[in-house]
């Protein structure tokens, strides 16, 4: 008997044990079922609220476009030859009458050299005609020489007289040629690149660089043959750069009126002021045509977010005298300035959330900051 109540002793201990337990658990969920119940509701969160509005926008199209100089002279030399010395560098500023380089005039000088003495040796030639012409016509006045005679000494004369004159002319021609074996800049303007070295053998179509002025430049743009028919002249173009923002402004001044057979393009071209720093001579830039105004509505960047490709914002609306944070997707069109175009999604007027979107969801109430 007593075997029995020590065993059964141990397993009563455990079943009361197990018992308080329960009911531990048991009042312990009630009380927290209580406790939960009890809690008063979740505080709105603060945010910045800007109401989104309609604004004039302009409706404008970018295309790359090609900067070329106005003012760019190819530099090709006259005549042929090797290149003995060049004076300038990529990059120098030159003057008109600046020397650029030589042309080996060895050849060109040796030619007038010989032009001069065949001159000369036809100079001394006319003064021994000049000579026999002056004989024979006093011989002729005093009756002595015949009348042939006398045309004969007359016609050496002038054949000499124009020989000599012939002369004097390819003496000219060819010193004037010989002058060509300098190259001269005919312009101002700052050197390009120069693809030639000393020693190259040069012709007629050979570039040996270009002088550009600064500050003279035009943006060559090519509009699709789709929008020609909404070109105008004086139309707004801005010069634009990687990040968007504008470099110089413009207007069209010129729109050919031929379609190229190749691209189905227009040409179109604005005269601009060149930033020397930004802009230079066959660069490729961005170029903004503005076709016109039109109102559209825009939200602040900060308030928009994106999630799986899909752009949102929230708007805060009432719901039982209360703000409530409501998601809404959007369709977006360009910035302007700190905002982007809304295409679709909200309306005029609604309150847009611009701050502490982060920590909402669709219904989180919301209540306004100072000023928002």
């Amino acid at each position: 008997m007593s075997g029995r109540d020590v065993s059964s002793k141990p397993a009563l201990r455990a079943a009361a044990l197990l018992a308080a337990l329960t009911l531990a658990a048991l009042s312990g969920g009630c009380s927290g079922g209580s406790a939960k119940g009890a809690r008063p509701q979740d505080p709105a969160i603060p945010v910045k609220i800007a109401v989104a509005r309609s604004v004039p926008v302009s409706d404008t199209t970018e295309y790359v476009a090609t900067l070329k100089s106005r003012d760019s002279a190819v530099i090709m030399p006259q005549v042929e030859g090797y290149i003995t010395k060049i004076y300038v560098h990529s990059g120098d500023h030159v003057s008109p009458t600046t020397l650029m380089m030589q042309i080996d005039p060895s050849k060109q000088e040796a030619t007038v050299r010989s032009q001069e003495d065949a001159h000369a040796a036809q100079a001394a030639n006319l003064k021994y005609a000049q000579q026999q012409y002056d004989r024979v016509s006093k011989l002729y006045e005093a009756g002595v020489a015949s009348k042939q005679e006398y045309d004969q000494a007359r016609t050496s004369l002038d054949w000499a007289e124009a020989q000599l004159r012939s002369l004097d002319a390819q003496v000219r021609e060819q010193k004037v040629q010989l002058h060509y074996y300098k190259v001269i800049s005919q312009t101002s303007g700052i050197v390009g690149d120069i693809p030639v070295r000393v020693g190259d053998r040069v012709t007629n179509t050979t570039v040996l660089t270009t002088v550009d002025k600064p500050g003279s430049l035009e943006a060559y743009i090519y509009v699709p043959v789709e929008r020609s028919a909404q070109l105008r002249m004086s139309m707004p173009v801005q010069i634009v750069d990687g990040a968007g923002d504008v470099v110089a402004d413009s207007h069209v001044s010129f729109v050919s009126p031929e379609v190229d057979a190749t691209t189905q393009t227009v040409l179109v071209k604005a005269a601009i002021v060149s930033h020397a720093e930004k802009l230079r001579h066959a660069q490729f830039i961005r170029a903004r045509i503005v076709w016109g105004m039109h109102d559209a509505l825009v939200v602040p960047v900060l308030a928009v977010s994106r999630l799986g490709g899909q752009y949102f914002v929230f708007v805060a609306e009432d719901q039982n005298g209360k703000l409530v944070a409501h998601q809404k997707p959007l369709r977006l069109g360009d910035m302007v300035g700190n905002d982007y175009v809304v295409l679709g999604g909200i309306k005029s007027g609604d309150r847009v959330i611009v701050s502490g979107t982060q920590f909402l969801v669709d219904g989180t109430a919301v209540a306004p900051q100072d000023g928002g």
